[in-house]
C-alpha cells in the first residue's frame, strides 16, 4: 500500500493555496476630527484625571446599592443572556465554516456477497446440471470525499468572513453589557430624581394647604375675597396633581428598573432621594483624542463586519477561477475477513476534478456585484458608526462643561425664591403686599425646587452618559 500519490496532491494543493483574491483592508479615515471638542464651553481634562475607558464599573459608580443593582442586571437580564447566546451561535457557524478548509476523513466498511449461476455443456449437445458459486468480499477503507484544494482562497475567505462576524457578534454583547450598565444607572437616578420631587410636592402641598386655609378664614369672616381663596386653592390642587403624578411616575420607574435588572428590586436598593446626586467619581478622561472611539464595541463591530465583507469579495472572485476537488481512500480488500488486513491486500484510490465555470448566465458576476456593494455600505456603517460615537461624546461633554455652573446658578436661584417667598408672605400678613404677589411667589418657589432637582439629576445623568459614550464599563 502507498499513500504518495495522495500526500502529493495534498502538499501540491497546500502550496499553491497561497493565492489570495481579496482586496487588502486599509481602514477607512477622516470620518471625523482627529481631536474631540475642547475649549469654550468645552471642558478642559485634568492631566492628572485617569482615562474612563480604564475605570471599571465598580469603582465608577460609588453608591454600593446601585452597585448592587447593576450586577443584579449582569447576572439576570435577558437581553445580555440574548446576546450570549447569538456569540455562541455565530462561534458554531465559524467553526462549520472553518471545517471546509481541511479535509473530513471517515471510515468504512463494506462485506459483498454474490452469488453466479452457470451451466456445464455435455459432450455431444446434451443438456446438462447447472451449478452455482458464491462470490464473497470484505473491504475497509479510510479516506475523504470531494475535498476541495483551496487553490484561489474561496475557502479560506469565507472562513474569515465567519471569524469576523463572530468578533462583531462579541463586541454586540460587549455594547450591549455597557449599554445595560448605563441604562440601570439612568433608571436608578430617574426613580431618585422622582422621589426627591415627591418629597417636594408633599412638603409644598402643606404650605399651599396653610395658606388655603388661611384665606378659606378670612373669606368667610370678610377680610379676603373669594378671588384670593380661588388663587390659593389652584396652587394647592396643582401641588395634589404633581404628587399623583409622581406616584405614578415612581411605579413606573420601579417597573423599569425590574425590567433592566431582569428581577424584582429589593426596597433596600432602591434610592429614597437624590441628594446631591453625585453617585460617580466625576474625573474627566485625560486623553481627548477621537482615536479613543476606535476602543468602542459598537465602533470594533462595524470594523470587524467590514473586514468580513472584504473576505467576501475574495470569495466571490474565486469562484471565477477553477474548482479542484479531491477524492482519496486507503484501504483493503479481501475474499475472506480473516485475511482483510493480510499482506497484498492493500488498496487505493485517488479521483481528483475540475471544475471550470464557463456560463451561468451571469450569476458568479451578480455575487461579486452584491459583495462590493456590501463592502461599500459596511464601509458607510463603520464611518456612521464612528460619527454617531464622535457626536454622543461631543453632546456629553457641551453638557459636562456648563453642567456644574447650571447646578450653582439653580442653587443660588431656590435660594433665593424660598427667601422672597417667605418674605412676600411675611408683606401680605402685615399688609404690605397683596395676596397674588405672595401666591406668585410661592409659586416661583416651587418651581425653582423642581428644576434644581431636574438640574442636579442631568448631572449626575451626564456623567454616567460620558462613561458609556467613551466606551467605559467593560471592566
Amino acid at each position: 500500500m502507498t499513500v504518495r500519490p495522495i500526500l502529493a496532491l495534498l502538499l501540491a494543493g497546500s502550496t499553491l493555496s497561497a493565492c489570495n483574491l481579496a482586496p487588502k483592508y486599509v481602514r477607512p479615515s477622516g470620518a471625523v476630527p482627529a481631536t474631540l471638542p475642547e475649549g469654550g464651553i468645552y471642558p478642559r481634562a485634568a492631566t492628572d484625571a485617569p482615562d474612563v475607558t480604564a475605570i471599571g464599573w465598580r469603582d465608577f459608580f460609588t453608591d454600593e446599592r446601585l452597585r448592587q443593582v447593576i450586577q443584579l442586571g449582569l447576572d439576570n437580564n435577558r437581553d445580555l443572556r440574548l446576546a450570549a447566546a447569538n456569540v455562541l451561535q455565530a462561534r458554531a457557524q465559524y467553526r462549520v465554516q472553518r471545517a471546509d478548509i481541511l479535509p473530513s476523513i471517515s471510515a468504512n466498511g463494506s462485506a459483498t456477497y454474490t452469488n453466479t449461476a452457470g451451466a456445464a455443456a455435455n459432450t455431444g449437445g446434451a443438456a446438462g446440471g447447472g451449478s452455482s458459486t458464491d462470490i464473497q468480499y470484505f473491504q475497509a477503507n479510510v479516506g475523504f470525499s470531494a475535498f476541495e484544494l483551496d487553490l484561489f482562497g474561496r475557502l479560506r475567505n469565507l472562513s474569515k468572513a465567519a471569524l469576523e462576524q463572530y468578533f462583531a457578534t462579541e463586541e454586540a454583547q460587549r455594547t450591549t453589557r455597557i449599554s445595560l450598565i448605563a441604562e440601570i444607572a439612568t433608571a436608578w437616578l430617574t426613580l431618585a430624581s422622582d422621589q426627591e420631587q415627591l418629597r417636594l410636592s408633599q412638603n409644598t402641598l402643606k404650605t399651599f394647604e396653610q395658606t388655603l386655609d388661611l384665606t378659606r378664614a378670612q373669606f368667610r369672616i370678610g377680610v379676603a375675597s373669594e378671588l384670593e381663596s380661588r388663587q390659593a386653592e389652584t396652587n394647592y390642587q396643582a401641588a395634589r396633581n404633581d404628587i399623583a403624578t409622581l406616584q405614578t411616575r415612581i411605579a413606573q420607574d420601579q417597573n423599569a428598573l425590574n425590567l433592566l435588572a431582569g428581577t424584582t428590586v429589593s426596597a433596600d436598593l432602591l434610592p429614597a432621594a437624590l441628594g446631591d446626586g453625585r453617585v460617580t467619581r466625576g474625573a474627566l478622561p485625560a486623553n481627548l483624542s477621537s482615536d479613543v472611539l476606535l476602543r468602542r464595541p459598537d465602533v470594533l463591530q462595524a470594523e470587524h463586519q467590514l473586514v468580513a465583507q472584504n473576505a467576501n469579495i475574495g470569495a466571490a472572485r474565486a469562484a471565477f477561477f477553477p474548482r479542484i476537488s479531491l477524492t482519496a481512500a486507503l484501504g483493503t480488500i479481501s475474499s475472506g475477513l480473516t485475511g482483510l488486513f493480510g499482506a497484498g491486500t492493500g488498496t487505493y484510490n485517488v479521483a481528483p476534478s475540475v471544475a471550470l465555470p464557463l456560463f451561468d448566465a451571469g450569476r458568479n458576476k451578480g455575487n461579486l456585484d452584491y459583495a462590493k456593494a456590501s463592502q461599500q455600505a459596511a464601509v458607510a456603517t463603520y464611518e456612521k458608526t464612528i460619527q454617531t460615537a464622535f457626536r454622543e461624546v461631543a453632546d456629553a461633554l457641551a453638557q459636562r462643561g456648563t453642567i456644574d455652573e447650571q447646578v450653582s446658578a439653580q442653587t443660588a436661584r431656590a435660594n433665593a425664591a424660598q427667601v422672597a417667598a417667605k418674605l412676600s408672605d411675611a408683606r401680605y400678613r402685615a399688609g404690605v403686599d397683596s395676596f397674588l404677589v405672595a401666591l406668585d411667589a410661592q409659586r416661583t418657589a416651587y418651581a425653582a425646587e423642581q428644576q434644581l432637582v431636574t438640574t442636579r439629576t442631568s448631572r449626575a445623568s451626564n456623567l454616567v452618559e460620558l462613561y458609556r459614550a467613551l466606551g467605559g464599563g467593560l471592566q
